[in-house]
């Protein structure tokens, strides 16, 4: 980890402030929650940024198509969460499944609705993009500290053809409720007994080192300022805002690329038919072509909302998203959900349907 003179961590900060600012703002003028209408042909969500580039991408298409607007707040899925238990918005998104009885005593419903993957992206001008390799137990290691620079034995034991650099490593962490991280700790945690024992799971745990940023935007905007720093963010953002990414070995041992067929791999191997409210995640899965830290969004709304109207608006925006809104998702990268799980969320819709 480098030591940073106290001028130059006063410059980054103000820098970096700075641009999340102008992102935050952006995102506001947009997806705020703040300006919600109530009126039917408007629904309010907030949460996770993970799906924010698809999200957005359906809700101009429905806006265009219905006149229905999509209110969307990129804000981290523990924050979306909240806000739906709030009653503030209609609903929330989160990378982290809720379990059952939290659900019932909140009185929510909860489903998948898209699924991608998490990548390692770093700031290495020397390393071309997509050819730097990584295993579980290395970037456990990474993120514990105990690897600290890019020359390391370890790294270069991977990529023997690879010119790495004799520079330390600036780890860089989501520092919010992260269903994001939530994801890539799980992973770690299955495949670091000392991760496992000594930092665990949870959207946000305790980081043993580096810097820590908010949300995707804010993890984008410092790799891209700090040189030969890494973090993990969703893939269509490290592809939209450009970042170097490396490969990840799957559980059959093949350092496997992320991408829409990679992702559809992974999703492959859940077994849906006995997750019950659908918790369930994708992290190291079997196959061998399925990519290692591939996410599910969940979406997260009352069985029975005060505006009825809107509750039902909101469905029908799902619904459409699940079945026409693919095309958009899978040219993001995003993996569509297979017929048959569509099949059984349009049932548990039934069964989860308001009361008269």
């Amino acid at each position: 980890m480098p030591v940073f003179s106290t001028i130059a961590s006063k410059t980054l900060s103000k820098t970096l402030s700075k641009t999340l600012l102008t992102i935050c703002l952006g995102l506001s003028l947009s997806f705020g929650v703040g300006n919600r209408v109530e009126a039917a042909d408007e629904i309010v969500g907030a949460g996770s940024t993970f799906v924010f580039p698809v999200l957005s991408k359906w809700a101009d298409e429905y806006n265009r198509k219905t006149g229905v607007r999509v209110n969307y707040q990129s804000i981290g899925s523990g924050a979306g969460i909240a806000q739906v238990k709030a009653a503030n918005v209609d609903f929330g998104a989160s990378d982290m499944p809720l379990a059952s009885a939290e659900l019932a005593s909140l009185g929510m419903l909860q489903f998948p609705l898209v699924t991608g993957g998490i990548v390692p992206v770093m700031n290495l001008p020397s390393i071309a993009p997509g050819s730097l390799k990584f295993s579980g137990a290395v970037l456990a290691d990474i993120f514990m500290g105990k690897i600290n620079h890019w020359n390391d034995p370890a790294i270069a034991a991977l990529n023997p053809t690879a010119t790495l650099p004799k520079k330390p490593i600036t780890v860089v962490y989501r520092s919010d409720n992260s269903g994001t991280s939530y994801n890539w700790v799980n992973y770690l945690s299955r495949i670091s007994p000392q991760w496992k024992a000594s930092i665990g799971n949870g959207a946000s745990v305790k980081w043993p080192v580096g810097l820590g940023a908010k949300g995707s935007e804010g993890v984008a905007s410092y790799v891209k300022q700090m040189p030969y720093s890494i973090s993990y963010i969703e893939y269509a953002y490290s592809k939209q805002q450009k970042l170097n990414y490396g490969l990840v070995q799957n559980k059959a041992g093949n350092y496997v690329a992320p991408n829409l067929g990679s992702f559809q791999a992974a999703a492959a191997a859940a077994d849906w038919s006995q997750a019950q409210d659908f918790n369930l995640l994708m992290v190291d899965a079997e196959g061998e072509n399925a990519y290692p830290i591939t996410a599910t969004t969940f979406i997260v709304m009352p069985k029975q909302a005060a505006n009825a109207t809107r509750h039902a608006a909101a469905q029908d925006f799902f619904k459409w998203a699940l079945k026409d809104g693919q095309p958009q998702a899978t040219a993001l990268d995003f993996a569509p959900l297979p017929e048959s799980l569509v099949k059984q969320i349009e049932a548990y819709w039934t069964a989860n349907q308001p009361k008269p």
